[in-house]
C-alpha cells in the first residue's frame, strides 16, 4: 500500500509519521518553495501531547516548549492585574499531561519532520498537486513537476485554500468576517520580561488592545494587533506606533519583525471529509479563529485518526473516519467561535481558556451505532505493576501502531497478540478510570479510544 498526502504542516507530518511507522509507502508533498518559519498555531493541548507521546516525539516537544506564560494587563500603561490563559493543573494518574503547552508550529513541525526522517521519508518541497483522477482501485495524482504518481489513497492536508478540497467539489461551508482584521507576527521586543506575557489596552475599552506572547527558543513574542481599514500598514514601524499607543511610548522597542500576516475571523467546515479514495484533513476540512487554540490541534488528531483506518483498509472502518472527525470539527469549531464572540463583545472570560478546550473530552460515543468496530471514549492512562514488578504506565504499553487488549483479572489465556493483563492488585486505578469488573475485556483502538 501506497498513500500520497499533500501539505506537510502538522497535520500531514502527523499522518505521514503514523503510516510510515506501520511500513506503509508515503510521500509527502508540499507546494511551499522553503518549511515555514514563524508561531502560528503556538498552542500543543492536552490530548494533542498524548499523541506525540505515542509516535515518539513528545520529549523533545516538552524540551523545547514552554508552558502557558503569566499575562500582565497594562490599561492605559497601568498594570491592573495577571492572568493565565488557563491555570496549571497537577497531573493525574489518567491525565498525565493536563496542560497545555506553547511552541511556535515552525518548531513543532522540524521536530515532526526529524521523526519522519528516521522512517526513510522526507518532504519534497515546491511540488503541488495539479490534478487528479480515482477509480475503485487507486488515485491518480498529477505533479507540478510533471511527474505522475498513482497511489492507493490521496489525502489533502494542504490548508485552507486546499486544492484537493476544491478539486473534489467539496463546500466549504462558513463564513468570513471581513470587518475584524488582526495583524499577527513575530518580533522581539526590548524592554519588556520575556518569562510573561502581555496585554496592553485602555481602561475605555479593555478587551481592544495589543498582545504579546513570548515564543520559546529566543527572544521572540507572537504579537496580535488590530489592523483599523483594509489598507492597513503592516510594517513594523505601523506596529511599533500601535504598541506605543496601547502600552505607552518607550514601554518596548521592537525589532527583528520575522513573520506576520493580516488574519480575519475565517469559520468553515467542509461538507464531506471523503471522496471515494480521497480525503482532506486540518484545515483543508475546518477553519478555526485562533480562540481556544484548537485549530492545529484538530488536525493532529484527524491525521491521527485516519492514519490506522487507511492501513486497515476496510470500507466499514474508512468510513467511519468522516463519520467521527466531522463531527468533532463541528463541535470545536463551536468553541473556538464562541469564544471568538466573547472577546468581540468584551468578555473578559474571553482570555481563558476552559475546560473544554483541552480536547480530552473528545468522545466517538454514539448510542445509536451497534457494530463491532463503533468507538467511545478516549482511553485513559493509568500506573500499574507488570509481573516483574516494574512500574509502567497503560500509556507506554498503549505506544505503537497497534490496538490493545485490556483484560481484567481475566481467568483464561488471550489470543490477541497484543494482551494486557490487569489484577485489582496490579493496578486499582486501572479498574476505576475504565469502571471495569472482574472478567471485563476491553478493546483499545491504536489511536487511543475504547472500541
Amino acid at each position: 500500500m501506497n498513500v500520497m498526502i499533500a501539505g506537510a504542516g502538522p497535520t500531514g507530518l502527523t499522518l505521514a509519521i503514523d503510516l510510515a511507522r506501520r511500513g506503509i509507502g508515503v510521500r509527502l508533498i508540499d507546494k511551499a518553495t522553503e518549511f515555514f518559519d514563524g508561531s502560528r498555531g503556538d498552542g500543543l493541548q492536552p490530548r494533542t501531547l498524548e499523541v506525540f507521546e505515542d509516535l515518539g516525539v513528545l520529549d523533545e516537544v516538552l524540551r523545547q516548549s514552554i508552558a502557558i506564560p503569566l499575562m500582565k494587563i497594562y490599561l492605559d500603561g497601568e498594570l491592573v492585574g495577571e492572568r493565565r490563559m488557563a491555570d496549571p493543573v497537577e497531573p493525574t494518574p489518567d491525565i498525565p499531561y493536563p496542560n497545555a503547552r506553547m511552541l511556535g508550529q515552525s518548531r513543532t513541525e522540524k521536530i515532526l519532520r526529524d521523526k519522519l526522517a528516521e522512517y526513510g521519508v522526507t518532504v519534497e518541497l515546491d511540488t503541488a498537486i495539479v490534478g487528479f483522477s480515482q477509480t475503485e482501485d487507486s488515485v491518480t495524482a498529477e505533479l507540478s513537476t510533471g511527474e505522475t504518481v498513482e497511489a492507493d489513497y490521496l489525502v489533502g492536508a494542504d490548508g485552507g485554500r486546499s486544492f484537493v478540497r476544491k478539486h473534489l467539489g467539496i463546500a466549504f461551508e462558513g463564513t468570513t468576517d471581513e470587518s475584524i482584521r488582526t495583524l499577527l507576527g513575530d518580533v522581539a521586543a526590548d524592554g519588556l520580561d520575556h518569562e510573561h506575557g502581555y496585554w496592553f489596552a485602555t481602561k475605555a475599552n479593555p478587551m481592544a488592545g495589543i498582545a504579546l506572547t513570548p515564543l520559546s527558543g529566543g527572544d521572540h513574542f507572537q504579537f496580535g494587533a488590530p489592523l483599523d481599514s483594509a489598507d492597513a500598514d503592516t510594517s513594523i514601524e505601523a506596529l511599533q506606533e500601535l504598541v506605543d499607543r496601547y502600552a505607552g511610548p518607550g514601554a518596548a522597542k521592537l525589532r527583528n519583525l520575522t513573520w506576520s500576516t493580516v488574519w480575519r475571523p475565517n469559520v468553515r467546515l467542509a461538507e464531506r471529509f471523503r471522496v471515494g479514495r480521497v480525503f482532506i484533513a486540518g484545515d483543508a476540512a475546518h477553519v478555526h479563529p485562533p480562540t481556544g487554540g484548537q485549530g492545529l490541534n484538530t488536525g493532529v488528531q484527524d491525521a491521527y485518526n485516519l492514519g490506522w483506518k487507511l492501513a486497515d483498509g476496510r470500507e466499514e472502518v474508512l468510513a467511519t473516519y468522516e463519520t467521527e472527525r466531522r463531527t468533532n470539527a463541528l463541535r470545536v469549531l463551536g468553541i473556538s467561535e464562541d469564544l471568538m464572540q466573547k472577546h468581540v463583545d468584551g468578555d473578559e472570560s474571553a482570555m481563558e481558556r476552559g475546560e473544554n478546550t483541552r480536547q480530552l473530552d473528545v468522545s466517538y460515543r454514539d448510542p445509536s451505532d451497534t457494530s463491532p468496530i463503533a468507538a467511545g471514549d478516549r482511553a485513559p492512562d493509568a500506573p500499574l505493576v507488570d509481573a516483574s514488578g516494574n512500574k509502567v504506565r497503560l500509556f507506554e504499553l498503549f505506544r505503537g501502531p497497534h490496538e490493545t487488549l485490556l483484560r481484567f483479572s481475566p481467568t483464561s489465556p488471550s489470543t490477541h497478540p497484543h494482551t494486557v493483563d490487569i489484577s485489582r492488585d496490579a493496578s486499582p486505578e486501572a479498574f476505576a478510570h475504565y469502571h471495569a469488573a472482574d472478567g471485563d475485556e476491553i478493546l483499545i483502538r491504536s489511536d487511543g479510544y475504547i472500541a
